[in-house]
């Protein structure tokens, strides 16, 4: 009966056994561990990182395999490894450091052996008996309290109670002799290639490309951002792990630093086109008044008609003047006057009439600007023919009567047409400039004059 019963028990823990091992994956950890997907095995939880104040009453927290120990400040763990931790009785094992004791080097460390002796370790869930902590041999000195212990000898007392614990890869252990993760990265342990980043794992590392590349094989390459997901609505540049956003001429950034807005050229300057500004997407143009024509792009330049577009008869002249042109007959001559060559006309003194009226008439034309600096010098008269022993005198005979106009001789056979008054166009005006020339004598007298055409231009240019 009890054989039956004794098969039976066996039989429903090897079900049970199967049961368990089928249910449990290669990613899932027992409690106190947690899975490292880069070395693929279980490591430990450092709960003293983790638990916010994980032990009370002025102890330090001490990690250890699978939990973690609650000891006086001045405590240490020392581990004895001199004999093989399978002769080690189950009861006094702790976690999966074997042959665990704990000193304490200043007073009143005693602490440790009490806190063993009640069977638990705080903070842990394991339970321990008094001898896995204490032993079963004690030293107190007047000031400390040091334990020792030897699982298969009892009595023997070690040599070097303190030889180096064991550590997981990828762990070290600390001045306090616990294990703590190694970083590598900090460490230049870590193989990880001159154009990737280090990035420290518990136990162990990885390897990652900085921010703006990706990985393509065993290389970190920059992404080509603009071929691959170009934003910027003009110009796209890419740089080290990044890219920046440019506009064509005529365009700025916009606030988003992608979009282009057109810049408005004319409102930035009055001074780029000479007569009106037209702005145009991404540039601008200059327009000149009709008269006119663009030339270097800004400039307006006077159309001379007479050479293009001569709308004048036969039995006239052309005359350009700036911004437009006029028509005047090619015989400006008036009876009793003659023409005797081109635009000048005589008086025959056969003709009664001629003795009291100027001996000819030359007619010439000219065209000013609008609003011409003034005073200024515009127009010079000379005499043609010089008489000996004769005096010649100047003066305006008509056409001035605003007095826009003053005639300074600068010569004995010359004198000098001065604009006085600035002028504004489109506008004619006809001055008669004579020169008086008188024999020194007295016995003989004549005048000749000069009708001037001025036409001013519309504007200043």
């Amino acid at each position: 009966m009890l054989k039956a019963i004794f098969l039976t028990m066996l039989t429903l823990a090897l079900v049970k056994s199967q049961d368990t091992e089928e249910t449990i994956t290669y990613t899932q950890c027992t409690d106190g561990y947690e899975w490292d997907p880069v070395r693929q095995q279980c490591k430990d939880i450092d709960e003293c990182d983790i638990v916010p104040d994980a032990c009370k009453g002025g102890m330090k927290c001490v990690n250890h395999y699978g939990g973690y120990l609650c000891l006086p400040k001045t405590a240490q763990i020392i581990v004895n490894n001199e004999q093989p931790q399978q002769e080690t009785p189950a009861a006094e094992t702790v976690g999966a450091a074997a042959n665990a004791v704990a000193t304490s080097s200043a007073a009143g460390g005693v602490a440790a052996s009490g806190m063993a002796s009640s069977g638990v370790v705080p903070g842990t869930g394991y339970v321990a008996s008094a001898a896995a902590v204490a032993g079963p041999e004690v030293q107190t000195g007047r000031n400390n309290f040091v334990i020792r212990r030897n699982p298969a000898d009892p009595q023997r007392i070690p040599s070097n109670p303190s030889h180096r614990i064991q550590c997981a890869t990828g762990y070290e252990q600390s001045e306090h002799n616990i294990c703590q993760d190694i970083d590598e990265c900090t460490a230049g342990t870590h193989n990880c290639r001159a154009d990737q980043v280090c990035i420290n794992l518990r136990g162990s590392f990885a390897c990652q490309c900085p921010p703006g590349y990706q990985k393509r094989g065993e290389q970190c390459v920059d992404i080509n951002e603009c071929d691959a997901s170009n934003q910027c609505a003009q110009q796209c540049y890419n740089i080290l792990g990044s890219f920046f956003c440019q506009c064509n001429q005529g365009y700025e950034l916009s606030s988003d630093r992608l979009n282009c807005e057109d810049i408005d050229e004319c409102r930035t300057s009055s001074y780029l086109c000479q007569y009106q500004c037209i702005n145009e997407p991404g540039k601008f143009s200059c327009m000149c008044p009709q008269g006119y024509q663009v030339v270097r792009s800004r400039t307006c330049q006077d159309i001379n008609e007479c050479e293009t577009t001569n709308e004048c008869r036969e039995d006239e002249m052309c005359w350009n003047y700036h911004g437009g042109f006029r028509c005047y007959p090619r015989n400006p001559c008036q009876d009793p006057y003659v023409l005797t060559s081109e635009n000048r006309c005589v008086c025959p003194v056969s003709n009664a009439v001629c003795r009291e009226l100027p001996q000819s008439i030359v007619y010439k034309y000219m065209s000013i600007r609008s609003d011409r600096s003034v005073p200024s010098d515009i127009f010079q008269i000379q005499a043609t023919t010089i008489y000996a022993n004769t005096i010649n005198t100047f003066q305006i005979k008509s056409g001035n009567e605003n007095g826009e106009f003053y005639l300074r001789q600068t010569s004995p056979v010359s004198a000098m047409l001065v604009l006085v008054k600035s002028l504004s166009g489109p506008r004619e005006y006809i001055v008669d400039l004579e020169m008086l020339t008188v024999s020194s004598i007295g016995t003989f007298r004549t005048s000749s004059v000069l009708r001037l055409t001025i036409i001013v231009g519309p504007f200043a240019f």
